[in-house]
């Protein structure tokens, strides 16, 4: 891996870990009711909680579209 990937992948993490944190409900429903507000359809699991989208892809997606 460079060095210019690594950097990359370092600025990356903390918005990837402030998107699980702001994202994942203890039911589905508000996770649903979530991904409506977000503009995207279906909700996942992961591990105990739920997270708005269908899958985690299309999550970062529209978080990023914001």
């Amino acid at each position: 891996m460079n060095v210019a990937a690594i950097a990359t992948a370092l600025l990356l993490l903390p918005s990837i870990a402030m998107a699980h944190g702001k994202g994942m409900y203890p039911s589905e429903a508000e996770a649903l009711q979530r991904a409506k507000q977000l503009g995207c359809s279906g909700a996942h699991r992961n591990g105990d909680a739920w997270m708005p989208c269908r899958d985690e892809a299309a999550l970062h997606r529209a978080l990023r579209e914001q």
